[in-house]
């Protein structure tokens, strides 16, 4: 009788059957690895929800996490009962949450976003570009595939975006001819790789089972690809994945120093951005909810807080030291 399989096997193995991403599945395996470090190596299956407690409260009490942080470690731990080992939990009792601050968004400037990405060049400043002029989350970005941009409509289709969800965006005209050259390069780069013996790009789920010769097909290629071609261990060949996030997020970085831009503004500020000046201009917020790919309206409510469309508030102290 072969051996059952490992831990690890069977979190990779339910990922996949769940269609959740690479990066998603990355994230449940850290936390899964931690939870059982933190009951002394014990498997899973030996535990209960008095453990899950336990181990929650930990990273509030001990670890002074974030709520947000203390929620992705419940859903991994979760995710491995309930998907993973088949066991139903139960109550976990009252759980130390950890504490919520009320933080707004960083919103740039109109002048800093176009600062900003006047002191990009390349590829970066064309992605930093599509977050800030079409609402894009850089995951979003780095893994558009030839076929999700369409020139001659202007639109952009988000693919399996942030809760698995499909949306349409706008391309900005400014960037339409940015967007077509680097098509064309991309295009070059899978007519090289197709050269040179490979050209496959890796498809989401199982669609390379279903459609094996989907992968070469110039549509199917990242509109932004990788430097190099790397070894895919489900398809046992090199192939050409997407840009990394963080190219675009170091680039961004350097060029916010260089514009003066005091706050800690990641690209993510470019999305905010996008959301906040839209309103201001007017949009309606269903309309901004749906380019944002928000679930709740309520979450695009929070730009509604950092618009600067009203009158301008005077301190006292000024009205004091006219009289």
């Amino acid at each position: 009788m072969p051996d059952p399989p490992k831990l690890q096997q069977l979190v990779r193995q339910t990922c996949q059957t769940r269609h959740l991403s690479r990066r998603t599945a990355k994230t449940y395996w850290g936390w899964i690895k931690r939870f059982v470090v933190f009951h002394d190596l014990q498997h899973p299956s030996k535990l209960n929800a008095a453990d899950v407690n336990a181990f929650l409260s930990h990273l509030a009490v001990e670890r002074n996490v974030a709520a947000s942080t203390q929620d992705q470690a419940k859903n991994a731990v979760v995710f491995l009962f309930r998907d993973v080992l088949n066991i139903r939990l139960g109550d976990f009792g009252d759980i130390t949450k950890a504490k919520r601050p009320k933080r707004l968004p960083v919103v740039l400037s109109r002048s800093e976003a176009l600062t900003i990405l006047a002191l990009l060049d390349g590829t970066a400043a064309l992605a930093c570009g599509l977050l800030y002029g079409s609402g894009l989350r850089v995951d979003e970005c780095v893994s558009l595939r030839i076929h999700d941009v369409d020139l001659s409509a202007r639109t952009i289709n988000i693919r399996r975006g942030k809760g698995a969800k499909d949306r349409v965006t706008v391309l900005p005209a400014a960037l339409k001819d940015d967007a077509d050259n680097q098509i064309a390069f991309a295009r070059s780069v899978h007519q090289r790789d197709l050269n040179d013996g490979f050209g496959e790009a890796p498809l989401p789920s199982a669609l390379h089972k279903k459609y094996p010769s989907r992968g070469y097909e110039p549509g199917w290629q990242f509109v932004f690809p990788s430097s190099r071609r790397q070894h895919n261990e489900k398809l046992g060949k090199e192939v050409r994945y997407h840009m990394a996030p963080s190219t675009v997020q170091r680039a961004f970085r350097r060029a916010a120093v260089q514009a003066g831009v005091a706050r800690h503004a990641t690209p993510h500020a470019l999305r905010h951005s996008f959301a906040t000046h839209l309103l201001e201009a007017g949009c309606d917020i269903r309309r901004v909810q749906e380019l944002l790919g928000h679930t709740n309206v309520k979450t695009t409510m929070t730009y509604l807080h950092v618009m600067n469309d009203g009158p301008r508030i005077e301190s006292p102290l000024d009205n004091a030291m006219r009289l």
